[in-house]
């Protein structure tokens, strides 16, 4: 990986690993990356990391819905910013959500994602997200 996210760190797997996303807009965002250097595109992926991130995915679905009550997930795969096999995985809120003092609000939720940009994730509140997950996986 060519950037260290070590500190965001959620759980590893053989052919992926989980990582709390820097920007928690959505509460419970994440992305997976595939640990294999030369992966690009989700459709080279090989039937095993196949197998695996179906696996990861499902724990990773359970384990925010448990923790935070998300009623629904978006997953991408697109590559554009960063070439490598990687996807991210954004829960959605029918309704504001709190969490660490902070209360999160879906405006967009029943439409596609979109990032907020100016939503300030502190390390602490990072942090905690991640932990909370952690804490909530298999």
């Amino acid at each position: 990986m060519s950037k260290n996210f070590s500190h965001r760190l959620i759980k590893n797997y053989k052919y992926w690993a989980i990582y709390a996303h820097k920007n928690q807009g959505y509460l419970g965002r994440c992305f997976v990356w595939c640990k294999r250097e030369d992966a690009l595109d989700l459709t080279d992926a090989t039937k095993e990391e196949q197998r695996e991130l179906f696996l990861v995915l499902q724990e990773l679905r359970q384990a925010v819905k448990k923790t935070f009550g998300a009623d629904w997930f978006n997953y991408a795969f697109l590559g554009n910013g960063t070439r490598h096999l990687h996807g991210h995985f954004i829960p959605r809120y029918a309704k504001p959500t709190r969490f660490e003092g902070v209360v999160f609000e879906d405006k967009r939720y029943g439409h596609n994602y979109r990032t907020d940009h100016d939503f300030l994730t502190s390390d602490s509140l990072l942090q905690a997200v991640r932990a909370e997950i952690k804490k909530a996986i298999k």
